[in-house]
């Protein structure tokens, strides 16, 4: 169940955006004015479509009483950040997404820049921006790459913004701030709701490539952003999402060779932690040490197999270029990729 409110008060013969912008928000009182206020100041029309997860922080009040003219649906549970989108995503009629959290402030000219890069590039598919820290200066991320492990990382994190201050090639972009061609991402299935939180936009860049579309990188595209702000990163939960999440996309994605070796890995890694009888992580260990969340992720992995067997083939049919190609262009070592 949603409930939406917000009116269209555009005048007689005045034509519709071209552009929405989605912000999934969840208990994001205290940041979410700052991040509508820079929307509010974008040279590019657009309108705004707020989904609040069920937040029980006050925020659906901020909304209301501040930003009464932008649209927001709330949905009666908590879907993450995937599943925001993908609800945000069905109530789309513009051919032109963006993305951009919460808890992001965007640069006036952001959006101009972001659409300017599609309508240059027919052949892309989604221009990912450069989001700084809340310092302006620090890489937040210039994109997302594969690195070891076939984990999705942060282009450039916590490098100086000059160093990713000229176009360059990416292999996927970041749900935090980003515009997308809505009917490419609707014919490669959407966003995939069931990932919760973490990876949906490495899991859409995969499904992306493999139907031929490019990803590009706008570096004047800026935007500051209040790293974990909604979520701790050195969390359990973190953790939990983020090695189950891995897997599953590979799973959906990656060469199956690829995949079963990943999945193979972490279980092998598990069993030697439990044989060495460590209940706990170790003091200053990350949660990715602990066998109590290594054993929950491989159970659930485990669970969603025949589901994620189904979403591969699915993904295979939607998207049927070469997942051996794609990995040998844009994984670790590849000839666009990034290694470490």
């Amino acid at each position: 169940m949603t409930t939406a409110s917000g009116d269209d008060d555009r005048g007689p013969g005045t034509p519709a955006p071209d552009v929405v912008v989605l912000v999934v928000t969840w208990r994001a009182q205290e940041f979410i004015d700052e991040c509508l206020s820079s929307l509010a100041a974008q040279t590019h029309p657009h309108r705004v479509l707020v989904i609040d997860n069920a937040s029980d922080d006050g925020t659906a009040g901020l909304l209301a009483e501040h930003w009464p003219d932008v649209e927001v649906r709330r949905m009666d549970r908590n879907l993450g950040f995937a599943g925001g989108v993908a609800a945000g995503l069905a109530a789309v009629s513009e051919p032109l997404v963006a993305l951009l959290n919460d808890d992001a402030v965007a640069e006036p000219d952001w959006l101009e820049q972001l659409v300017t890069a599609l309508e240059a590039r027919p052949d892309a598919a989604a221009a990912t921006s450069l989001v700084l820290l809340s310092d302006g200066e620090t890489v937040n991320n210039a994109g997302n790459v594969l690195v070891a492990g076939l984990y999705g990382a942060d282009r450039g994190l916590g490098a100086d913004a000059a160093t990713v201050s000229g176009p360059a090639p990416v292999f996927g972009f970041s749900g935090g701030a980003a515009l997308l061609r809505t009917a490419p991402v609707r014919e490669v299935g959407g966003m995939a709701a069931e990932l919760f939180l973490y990876y949906e936009d490495t899991d859409l860049s995969w499904r992306l490539r493999l139907a031929g579309h490019e990803i590009v990188y706008v570096p004047g595209a800026r935007v500051r952003h209040r790293h974990s702000a909604s979520s701790d990163q050195g969390s359990r939960l973190f953790a939990r999402y983020n090695e189950r999440n891995r897997l599953l996309v590979l799973l959906r994605c990656a060469p199956l060779r690829v995949a079963v070796l990943q999945l193979v890995r972490f279980m092998l890694v598990t069993c030697s932690i439990a044989a060495r009888h460590r209940s706990r992580r170790p003091p200053g260990a990350g949660w990715q040490q602990d066998l109590g969340l290594r054993t929950a992720v491989a159970l659930e992995v485990l669970r969603l197999l025949p589901a994620t067997v189904r979403a591969r083939r699915e993904v295979g049919r939607r998207s049927p270029g070469s997942r051996t190609a794609l990995l040998a262009t844009w994984g670790p070592g590849g000839t666009q990729g990034v290694g470490r």
